[in-house]
């Protein structure tokens, strides 16, 4: 194993190692097509990477993403503050139960105290112990459902209208 040399956040010309980690992330959730067939030019990346609100963590073996972060800070509306969650997480097999995942999690917290953030948040699936136990000595469990959505056309705004207020 290489020695882990840097936890780094991307900043907006770090394209390549983003697509690097979007790689991982495609090996490692072995979902390869949603990661690697229709990837963004480098411009909307770079815009992503610059944005207040997309936050990309690596972690670095010599010049090797081995492990990647990948956050969203929500600014709320209730209160003038906001919450990250972590959309992605994951290591290489190789430098797995290395610390390797904590280290980018810590970042993220100093991150998170600099920014003023109320709290970071983040799902795990049943069934993913790893994730589970990692997640669990960090933070809080809390018993939630998750929902997916799909988007579709309101008649509305298919004739280009806005929507009739309640």
């Amino acid at each position: 194993m290489s020695r882990l040399a840097a936890i780094r956040v991307l900043q907006a010309a770090d394209t390549a190692a983003l697509r690097s980690m979007l790689a991982l992330f495609g090996e490692a959730f072995e979902e390869r097509e949603t990661y690697l067939a229709r990837q963004p030019d480098d411009d909307y990346l770079g815009r992503l990477l610059a944005s207040e609100h997309f936050i990309a963590i690596v972690a670095l073996a010599g010049p090797d993403v081995v492990g990647g972060l990948a956050a969203y800070v929500l600014p709320k509306f209730e209160q003038a503050r906001s919450e990250i969650y972590i959309y992605d997480l994951a290591v290489r097999q190789d430098h797995r139960r290395k610390g390797v995942a904590t280290a980018m999690i810590e970042r993220l917290q100093g991150i998170a105290v600099q920014r003023g953030a109320h709290v970071i948040f983040v799902q795990a699936d049943y069934g993913d112990a790893a994730a589970i136990a990692l997640y669990g000595k960090l933070g809080v469990r809390e018993e939630v459902l998750h929902f997916d959505i799909a988007p579709r056309e309101t008649n509305a705004a298919a004739a280009g209208r806005p929507e009739p207020a309640n």
